[in-house]
């Protein structure tokens, strides 16, 4: 990881969503362990909801949180695959303002080291939405971590040079 010390660490307030029909705070691995790798950097998790595979209930907690001013970054788990029920992709992709097409390219290049062509099963988006940045995820804890681990993490941190999406966060919202 390239962090240099000069910059100061900027903490950001995250929401986490859960998406399924089985997972609960009992059960649910994949949610811990963006909420345990979130607060381990230092950021601050505000929220961290379960929500079954319904697109109109992931649509309304993701535009709620898009429209606070509390929030600076939501990361759900879950809805990515190509089952029946699996909708994130299709509930949050028209609230982005701008889609950032090279994290879910990025995060499929990574998977495929890891679990080789059934990274093609996988529709990991991100984007920005009302000065907001929003990441879908897979709902298995190994794809959150790569995840975390090889993209978000660095990204979230203002001293990632040469460039971070913290930088820029004061000028999302130009028109």
């Amino acid at each position: 990881m390239n962090i240099p010390t000069e910059r100061q660490f900027i903490p950001l307030n995250i929401a986490v969503l859960v998406v399924s029909d089985t997972r609960t705070e009992v059960n649910d691995t994949s949610g811990k362990l963006l909420v345990d790798r979130i607060t381990e950097t230092g950021h601050l998790v505000i929220e961290k909801l379960i929500v079954p595979d319904n697109m109109y209930q992931i649509r309304a907690y993701v535009s709620n949180w898009i429209a606070s001013d509390a929030v600076n970054v939501i990361i759900s788990t879950g809805g990515t695959g190509v089952t029946g029920r699996d909708g994130t992709p299709e509930a949050v992709t028209p609230l982005l303002d701008k889609v950032l097409d090279g994290f879910g390219e990025t995060f499929r290049m990574l998977s495929y080291q890891e679990i080789k062509t059934s990274t093609i099963q996988s529709r990991a988006v991100a984007g920005v939405a009302n000065g907001t940045y929003v990441f879908c995820l897979p709902g298995s804890s190994g794809a959150c971590k790569t995840a975390w681990d090889l993209l978000i993490r660095e990204q979230l941190d203002h001293r990632t040079k040469p460039c971070n999406l913290v930088q820029l966060m004061p000028r999302l919202l130009e028109k």
